[in-house]
């Protein structure tokens, strides 16, 4: 058989040799994208399917906890591991100081419902390392009233290890700022003359508290971060420092409180700008004392939780509190409202709090409470 050539001319060559160029090209790009998709395809419901395994943990323990179930919480760690272990018995005395907590109150936890975050996950192999928020709902009644539901919400900021599969997902390690932190070691905080008390206490109108007090409020439920309900993607103001690494950001945000809702002016002492914040008002401290010293604010009882709980009921909306340990005030929480009986509720950074019992989390023997009305 005899073979033809084509003749072809320089420029007819040039112009088959980038057209054939351009075919393979697109016979290439249109494989890569073709794996790609699957690839990233397979990314996403791999991802999807660690959200759900982390979301389900997170709901296995807070069911633990309400129904003091401790085989069930036990079955999300490994206990192989000492790490596995330190983490479920941080867990194990949870459950004991919130159901201590409930026997003080005459209340009841119905549910505790948590909502996950995840912001970064790295995976070597079968184990992964997770960066989250929880942000998490705490449902209670109180004894003789079963039919009203109180709920407050918590924020928390998880870094843990987990072994994942598609059979079981476990704890191996976890940290966490815990709002409880405080009160994990207390054995006993059961007292029937205070549950009497507070059960006696009917409900509270704390809505006629006039308008800067209540535009403090809502400044405090936007911006209080993990403990929001999410509209503002649990974020805190961007126009302010967040100072939780440097050793806290509850006087910043109680600060941001009063100025930006509650409209009080700056001054040399109370001050925030480009170049950073006074003492007055980062320091919980410098804050307390700034408050009381300046006439902005006056205090309405002081000491240990037996003395200060029945003027408790005396705190309004836009008031705060400042919890001493060991004769250093270390942290500051807003008022922003009462529950069904009346009981003070709080706002803060640092852990995150959104309307909580003001108390809950703080029931060291060693904790004092400053009590104080502001002036608005």
């Amino acid at each position: 058989m005899k073979l033809s050539f084509i003749k072809m001319d320089w420029g007819s060559k040039t112009k088959f040799i980038v057209g054939l160029t351009a075919v393979a090209v697109i016979v290439v790009l249109a494989m890569y994208i073709s794996q790609s998709s699957g690839m990233i395809s397979s990314i996403f419901n791999h991802n999807d399917e660690l959200n759900d395994s982390i979301q389900q943990i997170f709901d296995n323990r807070n069911k633990a906890i309400v129904d003091g179930n401790l085989e069930q919480l036990k079955a999300i760690y490994n206990m192989n591991t000492k790490y596995g272990v330190w983490a479920y018995e941080h867990e194990f005395r949870k459950v004991n100081y919130i159901h201590n907590w409930e026997q003080k109150q005459g209340v009841k936890f119905i549910d505790i419902l948590p909502t996950t975050v995840i912001r970064s996950s790295k995976h070597n192999g079968d184990k992964y390392t997770v960066n989250l928020l929880c942000s998490t709902e705490y449902k209670y009644i109180y004894e003789d009233e079963p039919d009203v539901i109180n709920s407050f919400r918590i924020g928390t900021y998880h870094v843990l290890d987990v072994a994942y599969n598609e059979e079981q997902t476990i704890i191996l390690k976890e940290w966490y700022k815990d709002p409880f932190e405080d009160s994990l070691n207390l054995e006993n905080i059961k007292a029937d003359s205070i549950k009497k008390y507070i059960l006696s206490q009917g409900s509270r109108n704390v809505s006629d508290i006039g308008e800067r007090r209540i535009n403090a409020v809502e400044y405090a439920d936007k911006y209080c971060g993990a403990a929001s309900d999410g509209q503002n993607d649990y974020r805190y103001n961007k126009k302010y420092r967040n100072y939780n690494s440097q050793g806290g950001d509850c006087a910043n945000f109680a600060s941001q409180i009063l100025f930006e809702g509650g409209k009080f002016k700056k001054n040399r002492t109370w001050n925030y700008d480009g170049a950073g914040a006074t003492k007055a008002w980062v320091n919980a401290g410098g804050f307390k004392d700034y408050m009381l010293n300046s006439g902005r604010a006056s205090l309405i009882a002081y000491g240990s939780y037996e003395k200060v709980y029945k003027a408790s009921y005396k705190l309004l909306p836009g008031d705060f509190i400042a919890y001493e340990k060991n004769g250093d005030v270390t942290h500051i929480s807003t008022v922003t409202g009462a529950d069904s009986r009346g009981y003070s509720l709080v706002t803060c950074h640092n852990s995150d709090r959104n309307k909580v019992p003001w108390d809950l989390g703080f029931s060291g023997s060693k904790i004092k409470f400053w009590l104080v009305r502001v002036h608005f």
